[in-house]
């Protein structure tokens, strides 16, 4: 299905970021939307939108799939893949793999703990999904596949829209604040990598099927999916 790509893309950018920060800002875009598919989090819905009543369906689907989302990179296993992925690609650029490392080292896991506090309906409140729904009939009348694609279009939207930016930012610095050892490192790498890493998000849904990935439609013709990419790239490298 949908929703998962905004909030987890934004996660993974930021490690992604991490490791290489503008010393290679083409192989940052192209690591960080090969990690960002180890999740794929989506915050909106629907391009027409309307200031109606809640209708059953929208809200709790994007609550779902967040939780999904969080839920996925709570995970030890996914934790530790995605730091073996990182420390291998630091591996690979010699010039900067001493700086690299350390930054992995010392952001990673504390964002990691960042994590555990972000709630779902406090994602899908920001972007709107609980407070704004599409006209009932046009909802009701989409297969998932239609409804994915909206939601990716809608995505793109938003992540070009400086208030919804402003949101995702207050956001994570919230959650920063929230793990008290940390919170200073938190909010410097909120400020630090954040824009980089909503570009490398615009990118990645821009370039990708996403909707595909999540299964919710066939494969289109002349897309590549990266999630079994990532998983070659990952065998690999173990």
């Amino acid at each position: 299905m949908d929703v998962k790509v905004c909030l987890c893309l934004l996660i993974l950018g930021a490690v992604c970021c991490t490791a290489r920060e503008l010393a290679a800002p083409d192989l940052l875009i192209k690591e960080t939307t090969d990690v960002s598919a180890l999740w794929i989090s989506n915050l909106q819905a629907q391009k027409q939108l309307q200031p109606l009543k809640d209708v059953e369906g929208l809200c709790t689907l994007c609550e779902e799939y967040t939780a999904s989302a969080l839920g996925y990179l709570s995970n030890n296993e996914t934790q530790t893949k995605i730091l073996d992925l990182l420390l291998n690609t630091c591996s690979k650029m010699p010039i900067y793999k001493l700086k690299c490392t350390a930054l992995v080292d010392q952001y990673v896991r504390p964002f990691f703990l960042v994590i555990s506090t972000i709630k779902p309906d406090d994602i899908c409140q920001k972007v709107d999904l609980c407070q704004k729904v599409v006209s009932i009939s046009r909802y009701f009348s989409q297969n998932g596949c239609d409804l994915c694609h909206q939601v990716v279009n809608e995505t793109l939207l938003k992540l070009k829209n400086p208030d919804t930016q402003l949101d995702i930012l207050e956001l994570l610095l919230k959650a920063c604040g929230s793990v008290e050892k940390y919170a200073n490192k938190c909010k410097k790498m909120v400020f630090e990598y954040a824009p980089v890493i909503l570009v490398n998000a615009e990118h990645f849904l821009e370039k990708n099927d996403v909707c595909a990935i999540l299964h919710a439609c066939e494969p289109a013709v002349g897309k590549e999916e990266v999630l079994p990419k990532l998983q070659t790239s990952m065998h690999s490298a173990s």
